[in-house]
């Protein structure tokens, strides 16, 4: 069978992080969508239905069954979506899960429901559930690499799982909140205070002496230190220093300046307003806690402080005095100018060569239709 992740109109409201990839490669709790439906459902081919010039890089299957990219998939509907025939669509509670063909006849689900993702910032509010659900699945029947004795342990150790090549050593690890799980060739430096429940997934690191409280999710390759409550980080990032940030989600090959802080809570403890992409001004919202949502390749300088609820759009150089603004848009340079382009492709490709990886010409498409389409606000 095959099957598109279906970005489920959400292109702008998981925005900026949804301008460079699809909802189905958005990473929470430890995995991506198309990572688990591969794990969960290893005979089908995945493919996605997202926006048009994200097309050439993420190409949809021929003669697929959609699937909502904004649910977080369990065995329940992976069986239930395997039973579809043509024409056929699996709905739970008034939302679609899955159709084939045009979806006319409407099959309700009978499963547990799935995790269901509305807003940018549902990807840090529900991620412990997220997470401990992937834990499951990533470690069941599985044993763990043994974990040093140089550790403290804190709750279940059970709730501890170290993937081949993991190093944790001398560090405080507390799974009385969730579980902790380390993935392949990924380190716990030395001093490290962690409170589940955290995924640090393969090739990241945690920096001596970082605190982490869960939920966290530390994707691959990124390296983190300070004070983290609450993140998502999609991959290849870094905050290596301190500071701290809170209930944020910060997107691949971005780096965050030492001794950079973000506030997550307004002083008079209201509820925040933030930027949308869909309404294209400050909203709203009905949360208390919210930080910083950072697009792809961005970056910031030392000591920079972020308001509440700032949102920060891709390839933007963050520096100057005081705060930034609370909604700083693509390619951004310093408080009021713009970033040209092949200056930052250069910044960009720098940073990637470190980790021996580079620019695609779909990458660069893609990256100069949002530079475009910014210019032209």
């Amino acid at each position: 069978m095959n099957l598109n992740l279906n970005d489920d109109n959400k292109h702008l409201i998981f925005a900026p992080l949804t301008f460079t990839r699809p909802v189905g490669l958005l990473r929470m709790g430890i995995l991506t969508n198309e990572e688990r439906w591969k794990l969960l459902f290893p005979e089908a081919k995945i493919g996605f239905e997202t926006e048009d010039y994200l097309a050439d890089k993420f190409a949809a299957m021929p003669t697929a069954v959609s699937v909502n990219a904004a649910l977080i998939p369990n065995a329940e509907v992976v069986e239930a979506v395997k039973l579809l025939k043509g024409n056929e669509q699996l709905v739970a509670e008034g939302f679609w899960i899955a159709r084939s063909g045009t979806g006319e006849i409407l099959i309700e689900f009978k499963g547990k429901t799935p995790v269901r993702l509305e807003q940018r910032w549902h990807l840090y509010q529900r991620n412990a559930e997220v997470l401990h659900a992937d834990f499951e699945l990533l470690t069941e029947g599985r044993v763990s690499q043994v974990i040093s004795k140089s550790n403290t342990i804190i709750g279940n150790p059970a709730q501890i799982f170290l993937e081949a090549g993991a190093r944790v050593e001398a560090s405080v690890l507390n799974t009385l909140s969730g579980p902790i799980y380390i993935g392949k060739n990924a380190e716990v430096m030395e001093g490290c205070l962690l409170r589940g429940s955290i995924g640090l997934c393969e090739d990241s690191t945690l920096k001596m002496g970082a605190k982490v409280y869960g939920a966290t999710t530390v994707g691959p390759h990124c390296k983190v230190g300070g004070e983290v409550n609450n993140v998502l980080f999609q991959a290849y990032s870094n905050k290596g220093h301190d500071g701290f940030l809170g209930n944020s989600v910060i997107g691949e090959w971005c780096n965050i300046g030492a001794d950079t802080n973000t506030s997550n809570l307004k002083n008079n403890y209201s509820n925040v307003k933030c930027y949308s992409y869909v309404q294209e001004k400050f909203v709203q919202t009905d949360i208390q806690f919210m930080g910083l949502m950072m697009g792809d390749h961005s970056k910031c300088g030392i000591n920079t402080m972020f308001n509440t609820a700032t949102v920060v759009g891709v390839m933007a150089n963050i520096f100057g005095a005081g705060f930034p603004e609370k909604h700083i848009a693509s390619f951004s340079w310093g408080s009021d100018q713009r970033f040209d382009f092949d200056k930052a492709i250069e910044g960009a490709m720098n940073m990637m060569m470190r980790r021996n990886e580079q620019l695609s010409s779909a990458d660069l498409a893609i990256l100069r239709y949002i530079a475009d389409k910014n210019r032209t606000k």
